[in-house]
């Protein structure tokens, strides 16, 4: 009646995905109810229509039906009998509808209405016995997946050793209980799928928590990235500009009033990166931010060159050259000293060179966020620097 649990990659696979898995692979119709087997996609066929599949499942009813009819019990137990497996069968499937929405299991506590769907199906089971006899073990199994993908991991445990041990001792111990060995072998195999398919649906569950942690982590730290870059540039360029105001106030104070501009620009394009950069949204483009870096470094009395056109690289790489440049900019601006700074755009490589007075002291935050950033986009960065040799920062596809 059961195959094979379905390996680790099935449940590892998307939620939607997984679920046609564990149904392919014959698991009992609770499983696809388990928390990593859900889509909250309400175009999910398994989450709309899954429910069928509980319904064709219950055809291992037939046997319990099939003793009811030949039951040479009391009318009154006969009639308690289809009852009970009326309750089973209506139990049974609005649980199980219950825990694909939501209702707990496997690393979710299970809601109350599940603890009273299981004992209810447990006390159904018992008050069939009298009319249908062995054949009411048939129920076993569905109160085993119903425990395993629907309750804890204890009671998991707890129902499958306990359905193991009633089978058992119905087959060896009851007069003509060995007519009912093949159940007790259904049973054990069942336990072991169901024991199986949890375990790696809790895996794949952890696995997705950590892949979401880790996830949010590589977030935070491109947001982080994003900020520095951004913040620091600018605020670099606004301190110059400050110091050019200054000493323009009274000479000339027609061009201290549009330095002044430009900080407010200046400051107003910050704040607005600093958003864009928080919502993930922000993506400069080279030619942008050429014109900022020739304009800022031009402010610093660095004469600006460059060789070659922004067009030769991809979009994509233009996208990281960008980020590349606006750190080389600022780096420039703060350490070189330098009186030109050369901008070289290659196909599959942008450099960055200045004549100042280079340095030798270890890589600091700024270069490793550019080597975090190359190493992102599939690319590779050199940065050389030498005393009176000038520096040179290199990113290449």
């Amino acid at each position: 009646m059961m195959r094979p649990p379905p390996r680790d990659g099935a449940a590892s696979a998307g939620p939607s995905r997984a679920a046609a898995q564990f149904a392919a692979a014959g698991a009992p119709p609770a499983a696809w109810s388990a928390i990593g087997a859900r889509s909250p996609a309400s175009k999910d066929p398994w989450a709309r229509f899954g429910w069928l599949m509980a319904v064709i499942w219950l055809v291992f009813l037939i046997y319990p039906v099939l003793a009811l009819l030949r039951s040479t019990a009391p009318v009154g137990w006969i009639i308690v009998g289809w009852v009970m497996l009326v309750a089973f069968i209506v139990l049974y499937v609005v649980g199980f509808m219950h825990g694909m929405r939501g209702g707990g299991g496997l690393g979710k506590a299970p809601s109350a209405r599940q603890w009273i769907t299981f004992a209810a199906l447990i006390v159904c089971a018992l008050l069939s016995v009298p009319a249908e006899g062995g054949s009411a073990l048939s129920f076993l199994p569905f109160i085993m997946s119903f425990a395993s993908y629907g309750l804890t991991r204890t009671w998991h445990w707890i129902t499958t050793v306990g359905a193991v041990a009633v089978t058992a001792l119905c087959v060896f111990l009851i007069p003509g209980g060995i007519e009912y060995l093949s159940l007790l072998a259904i049973v054990g195999l069942l336990g072991v799928v169901n024991t199986v398919s949890t375990w790696l649906i809790v895996r794949s569950v952890q696995a997705e928590r950590l892949g979401l942690e880790l996830a949010t982590s590589e977030g935070r730290e491109a947001v982080a990235r994003d900020v520095h870059d951004l913040v620091g540039h600018s605020l670099t360029v606004v301190g110059l500009k400050a110091q050019l105001v200054r000493r323009l106030m009274e000479s000339d104070p027609e061009r201290a009033k549009a330095e002044l501009a430009d900080i407010e620009a200046l400051t107003a394009e910050a704040l607005a990166g600093v958003r864009a950069s928080v919502a993930g949204a922000r993506g400069a483009t080279l030619v942008e931010q050429l014109a900022a870096s020739r304009d800022a470094l031009g402010s610093a009395g660095i004469d600006v060159q460059v060789e070659g056109a922004p067009g030769a690289l991809s979009p994509v790489q233009s996208l990281t050259a960008s980020w590349i440049l606006r750190e080389a900019t600022t780096n420039a601006l703060r350490h070189s000293r330098s009186r030109t700074v050369t901008v070289l755009i290659a196909p599959g490589s942008l450099a960055v060179e200045d004549d100042g007075v280079g340095s030798r002291a270890p890589e600091g935050n700024g270069i490793r966020g550019m080597r975090e950033r190359a190493a992102a986009a599939g690319a590779v960065l050199r940065w050389s620097s030498a005393e009176n040799s000038g520096t040179r920062v290199e990113v290449t596809w």
